[in-house]
């Protein structure tokens, strides 16, 4: 599942370029008409240069051809990282985890991100906290079928498929245009008597993504728009909101809804039990990423209210498609690849408490997740039984599952903040241990800074947040038996700046540990009497803060050699973390780095006086983690 289920739809495209000698023009032609089969079969004769990797990957990445985008945004961030835009470590990240490459894909997610991310730990932890068991299977052995978005339809249920192949490709992918169908699932699983939905419903476009009313007699479903209009450079078939009545055997009074335009897409429609609210998620002027949730009333007369947008616990600026409510319009199960998952649409649920706003979301978990494309979520929740769409094994399929809560689950939770700001700490790592003090939890907490973890009752627990340039905090806490299953406790860190006076942030942004200066003789590298005393105080501080680690940088006066002062003051770091190892300090904590004259605090040149050259001969300590 790529976007070309739910962004803009481009209907025309000039299927001669290919036929002809292949130039980066024509290429480009075919890539901006989203031909994307097309455009990589030219871009591939065409060379490595910036332009083409990337359009190259995004073929690849828009048809969810993991292997293929890997190669090309690899190429691409080998030859051009530089100058490469902040949205491609978005997609090459994504693609790495569509490969199953964690390491590579969390060190991209973390420099687009400019925090820390863990997947393997995200995937972990998940294992503890869904609230439901899954078992999954699919529900066709065919998957070229192309099959999504399942909803229910009274007994029967209804989809989006490609099955109903006429003579005309989309270019997208080259595959059919999507149609309704309707079917019942049997005693196994698997889609039986499946038919599509009459001509008046099924046109020469795509229709998908399908909700009725309650009896059945209403349904809304998208509809590509036949009308292309001009958006930049572009001529595009945005997607509508259509929605039309069942009226003597025939459906009839089918119309786009008022909220709709040619200038932006509306789609996933999903309506309440009582028929009063649709969800639908839209790229509509107004919203966060590029696309998000949505909800408006339906009145009584027919009329519509104003979309709501759901606001930025639900929405990223990414993707958040697909939205499911339950019965009673408490539960919000939608997809996203902008919260923190494991490759891909991943599927979230979101409560709200007594109406209120929907709360931060939650992953579902790797069963009803992959690293690929998962989405388009509905359960029944008396029977739990429900229905997911998934590209996990090369092209949309349809599974079915079942589902069971988890035994009665004890849980701390909370967030990370800056003692002092009261700001949020994203990819600070977060662990749990026992009594003990064996781990049994970790986490690095995402853009929320929030973490959760499963807990026993009657335990005593210590959970403890670590970062960079932080003081490691951490705190103790006893479950009981009482009932209360959800303990919330705010980890305040507070960094070693705001904590100690003798560190201080430079203007190059190094941290740095601010000691009466270590000065050597000229020529010397052995550790002086005074600059003992003054070591002991920094052995004193590294004891206080045993996870902190340093960089001891020498330097040297201007006299002398280049080679000759960065030997000589290689020397000096050396005795000083020697010195420093044989007081106690282990030597994994401390990097040492001789700087010659590279680095002066006095420029005097020829004419310094003693005094200046004394300065220039120091030792300086910078924080690393």
């Amino acid at each position: 599942m790529r976007n070309f289920y739910s962004i803009l739809f481009i209907i025309c495209f000039c299927s001669g370029l290919i036929a002809q000698k292949a130039t980066v023009k024509k290429a480009n032609v075919l890539f901006d008409k989203k031909a994307y089969v097309k455009a990589a079969e030219m871009y591939e004769q065409l060379g490595e240069s910036q332009l083409v990797l990337q359009n190259l990957g995004d073929c690849y990445y828009n048809n969810s051809q993991m292997k293929d985008a890997v190669r090309a945004y690899g190429k691409l961030f080998l030859t051009f990282k530089d100058s490469v835009k902040p949205e491609f470590y978005f997609k090459f990240s994504h693609a790495l985890l569509g490969e199953a490459n964690y390491k590579k894909a969390d060190q991209v997610m973390g420099e687009y991100l400019k925090y820390n991310v863990s997947t393997p730990k995200f995937i972990a932890n998940l294992k503890t906290n869904v609230p439901f068991n899954y078992v999954v299977q699919p529900m066709s052995k065919n998957t070229s079928n192309g099959d999504f978005g399942m909803s229910f339809y009274g007994d029967k249920v209804a989809f989006a498929s490609l099955r109903n192949a006429g003579t005309k490709s989309f270019g997208w992918n080259e595959k059919p245009y999507l149609d309704l169908f309707s079917a019942n699932v049997n005693d196994k699983g698997l889609l039986v008597d499946i038919e599509p939905f009459p001509k008046e419903i099924n046109t020469k476009t795509h229709e998908s993504s399908v909700t009725f009313s309650q009896d059945g007699r209403i349904m809304y479903f998208n509809r590509t728009n036949a009308k292309m209009v001009k958006v930049g450079n572009e001529k595009i078939a945005n997607i509508k909101i259509y929605k039309a009545e069942f009226a003597n055997g025939v459906w009839t009074n089918i119309n786009a809804l008022p909220f709709c335009s040619d200038m932006y897409s509306t789609e996933h429609p999903v309506l309440t039990k009582d028929g009063k609210k649709l969800y639908f998620s839209s790229d509509m002027p107004g919203s966060i990423g590029s696309f998000d949730l949505y909800v408006v009333d339906v009145n009584e007369d027919g009329t519509y209210g104003t979309p709501v947008n759901l606001g930025e616990s639900i929405n990223t600026i990414h993707r958040e498609q697909f939205p499911e409510i339950s019965n009673d319009g408490s539960i919000l199960y939608f997809a996203s690849d902008g919260h923190q998952g494991m490759g891909g649409l991943d599927i979230f649920m979101s409560k709200s408490l007594n109406g209120g706003p929907f709360a931060k979301p939650l992953n579902l978990g790797e069963t009803i997740n992959s690293n690929m494309d998962d989405f388009s979520y509905v359960v029944d929740e008396k029977k739990n039984l429900g229905y997911f769409s998934s590209n996990r094994k090369m092209g949309d399929a349809l599974y079915s599952f079942t589902r069971a809560e988890n035994q009665e689950r004890y849980v701390v939770e909370g967030d990370v903040r800056d003692k002092n700001t009261q700001n949020l700490l994203p990819g600070t790592l977060v662990s749990l241990y026992d009594e003990n003090n064996i781990l049994i939890g970790q986490m690095v907490v995402g853009g929320e800074a929030d973490y959760v973890f499963a807990t026993e009752p009657n335990k005593k627990y210590r959970i403890e947040a670590m970062r960079d340039f932080y003081i490691p905090h951490s705190e103790e806490f006893m479950t009981n038996e009482d009932g209360k299953l959800r303990y919330t406790i705010e980890l305040f860190m507070e960094c070693y700046d705001d904590a100690e006076e003798i560190i201080t942030k430079r203007q190059d942004g190094k941290v740095q540990i601010v000691l009466e200066n270590v000065y050597f003789d000229l020529d010397k590298s052995n550790i002086k009497p005074d600059a003992e005393r003054i070591l002991n105080v920094l052995v004193d501080f590294l004891k206080k803060y045993p996870e902190m680690e340093i960089e001891i940088g020498a330097h040297t006066d201007s006299r002398a050699s280049d080679y000759y002062n960065i030997m000589l003051s290689n020397k000096r770091a050396t005795s000083t973390l020697e010195y420093l190892v044989a007081n106690g300090i282990k030597r994994k904590r401390l990097r040492s780095k001789g700087f010659g004259e590279t680095v002066l605090l006095v420029r005097c040149g020829s004419a310094c006086t003693e005094q200046e050259h004394s300065i220039n001969r120091r030792c300086e300590f910078i924080i690393l983690k």
